[in-house]
């Protein structure tokens, strides 16, 4: 051993895996498409939509979708995917004999109808009404058990066939979706990155490496929040639609979702299942989650303070946690993490994709030091210089009410 050897990075010999959804829909209005899409697979469609849409959007599309198809029937989300919610809807599908299948709402409603279909050999639109995830193009969906944990990763065959986001329904959305969905955009190239360095499978469930193009997608997704992700924060408070709106709904919906699938997923994600095990943090959505782990994991691969600090400023300037009690974990034990530690390194799950072996007390020390940094910056116990500037950008703290 010289020391001078590198981690093997891909090459054109291996085979590499990408998947994408069938198709992409944005635009201000985007769900008055819904009819022609909805057509082009047949005339019977079932709908699973969460209580706001249910509320809200159906009846401004109903009238349309009656008059287009022979069957349009509706059913309310259960606020959990679990089994027991997806097999309800399997039933109601094996009843109604649908052309398609149909989700409107957050990640959990999606990932439930994704199941049903997937179950019921049937094509699927996505209608996330947030930006909130990565969830309405991947082809696998996160299955809870009925208290909130994570059960399991459910792989399906394909990506949803349509996916259409309405970008004035986004824009009215609660201000934290659209943060919370940059929270989980925000791990996509630094979990791509991991995955590159160490060749590691991505996340198509072909145990296969990512390519040049999902590494790319992880990239530009990373340097579109950075850039628009704080005007796009205002833009929702303010309930419009802007271009810089436009390009953060593309980042948190379609290059996050590209890049996490087809380049791969590691220790952000890891740590966000096993913070899922704690009852307290069961009140926050999913990317306040994956920030948190983000941040871990800047401490736990050794990034340097360049890129700690470009992190934390953007997580700080549209108001994404940055200590854990911001996650309901006051006062939070060694044991509590060491449970989150233990459940991120179940086999199965990303952690592995990191370059280096770690173990659950080196994870322990990660999320303690993350946790530190947070309140020393909040508390201003860091020096000005580190605490607010940044060698590559600067970040104008907005706030917008």
């Amino acid at each position: 051993k010289t020391g001078d050897e590198q981690l093997p990075s891909n090459t054109m010999s291996t085979i590499i895996t990408n998947i994408f959804p069938g198709r992409y829909i944005q635009g201000p209005n985007a769900f008055k498409t819904l009819p022609e899409e909805i057509k082009r697979f047949g005339p019977r469609c079932i709908a699973l939509l969460c209580p706001f849409s249910t509320k809200v959007i159906l009846p401004t599309i109903k009238q349309p979708l009656h008059a287009a198809l022979d069957l349009f029937d509706a059913t309310e989300f259960n606020n959990e995917c679990t089994d027991e919610e997806i097999d309800r809807l399997v039933q109601l599908a094996n009843t109604h004999k649908p052309n398609v299948l149909l989700g409107m709402g957050g990640g959990k409603a999606l990932d439930t109808i994704k199941c049903v279909a997937d179950k019921m050999g049937l094509p699927c639109i996505m209608c996330p009404t947030m930006a909130s995830t990565d969830a309405p193009c991947s082809a696998l969906s996160i299955v809870y058990t009925a208290d909130g944990a994570v059960k399991r990763i459910q792989y399906h065959r394909k990506n949803p066939d349509v996916v259409i986001v309405d970008s004035v329904t986004v824009s009215k959305a609660p201000v934290r979706m659209i943060v919370a969905g940059m929270g989980d955009a925000l791990a996509t190239w630094f979990e791509a990155e991991s995955c590159k360095i160490k060749n590691a499978p991505n996340s198509t469930n072909s145990g296969r490496p990512g390519s040049l193009t999902a590494y790319a997608l992880a990239r530009l997704c990373y340097d579109t929040l950075l850039e628009w992700g704080v005007q796009a924060k205002c833009a929702v408070e303010a309930q419009t639609v802007t271009p810089a709106l436009e390009k953060i709904i593309e980042a948190n919906t379609l290059l996050s979702g590209l890049g996490f699938e087809s380049a791969g997923l590691a220790a952000a994600h890891a740590i966000h299942n096993g913070l899922t095990q704690l009852p307290q943090t069961h009140h926050n959505v999913h990317g306040e989650k994956v920030a948190i782990g983000l941040q871990a994991s800047l401490f736990l691969t050794g990034k340097g303070q360049e890129i700690v600090d470009e992190v934390y400023t953007f997580c700080e300037a549209i108001g994404l946690p940055t200590q854990l009690n911001d996650i309901g974990l006051r006062e939070v034990t060694d044991d509590e993490l060491m449970i989150v530690a233990k459940r991120s390194l179940e086999p199965g799950d990303s952690m592995i994709n990191e370059p280096y072996p770690i173990d659950a007390e080196a994870i322990v020390r990660a999320m303690r030091m993350a946790d530190h940094y947070g309140k020393a910056r909040k508390h201003g116990l860091l020096s000005k210089q580190v605490s607010t500037q940044l060698h590559t950008r600067k970040f104008v703290q907005l706030h917008c009410h």
